[in-house]
């Protein structure tokens, strides 16, 4: 795997320590010169714009990092844990400075699963939400297919079996479970809806099997040319869902906060 990913990793960010906000802006670089990962950016924010609420308030990004959401939504906070260029706030997810009840929205791609407390987060984020408001997410899930990658193709923890939603001390973005957010919303569902039930689950899409792998990321270089992600699209869109539970590698979730 050492030799595979150093063949794989891209020359802009190799060695490159993920923590560190250079690391950011030279994704920004990549994201910019990859067509087939910024394909897959678009899609991902059109999905997030579709499910925001139609209530009057802001809508804040958590990890905006290298993305472009503001694109799609006017207006948008941006936002990272890092000191990155372009963001307006940097801050900590458990620690929003903003007011109660000031937000329609709270969205992000890649990011709960290395928010280190996230019982804490979902009491700040509904702090921040109006009545009727929506957290939006994409995350890793867990499918058979998805368990291989993430756990023998992956630099970050995959770990389904981790008895605490509580992270161990790392840095922001190296350290993590990129399964934390199937343990939260399936594993542990019961105990989400009984200790938090100011929020509600509205859907929970799992999805997207191969499209993100190819592409690379905003880590490696990319396995397929830009030309070719309608046709991995409409795969992926059209598969039965059976085959969907078995290779799903990211999950589109959609929280509501309620009174």
């Amino acid at each position: 795997m050492g030799l595979l990913s150093s063949m794989l990793s891209h020359p802009l960010t190799r060695g490159m320590n993920l923590d560190d906000p250079r690391t950011t802006e030279l994704r920004k670089q990549i994201l910019q010169t990859k067509p087939f990962l910024r394909k897959i950016y678009q899609l991902w924010y059109s999905r997030i714009k579709e499910n925001l609420p139609q209530i009057d308030g802001a809508v804040l990004e958590l990890g905006t990092g290298a993305g472009f959401l503001r694109d799609y939504v006017p207006g948008l906070i941006t936002s990272d844990i890092l000191p990155v260029k372009g963001c307006e706030l940097s801050c900590s997810a458990l620690d929003l400075p903003l007011a109660d009840n000031s937000l329609r929205a709270i969205v992000m791609m890649n990011v709960l699963h290395h928010i280190p407390d996230a019982d804490a987060f979902f009491q700040e984020s509904a702090r921040c939400l109006k009545n009727g408001g929506t957290m939006i997410m994409i995350e890793p899930w867990l499918s058979t297919w998805s368990k291989f990658v993430y756990t023998k193709l992956h630099h970050e923890p995959f770990e389904p079996a981790a008895p605490s939603w509580k992270l161990p001390a790392s840095g922001p973005l190296s350290g993590g479970n990129d399964a934390l957010p199937w343990i939260i919303f399936s594993r542990d569902f019961e105990r989400f809806k009984l200790e938090h039930p100011s929020w509600r689950i509205k859907s929970i899409e799992p999805g997207f099997p191969f499209s993100y792998l190819l592409s690379g990321g905003v880590s490696l270089r990319s396995l397929v040319p830009g030309w070719m992600f309608g046709t991995i699209e409409y795969i992926e869109d059209h598969a039965p869902e059976f085959l969907v539970r078995k290779t799903a590698m990211f999950s589109l979730i959609v929280l509501e906060r309620m009174e």
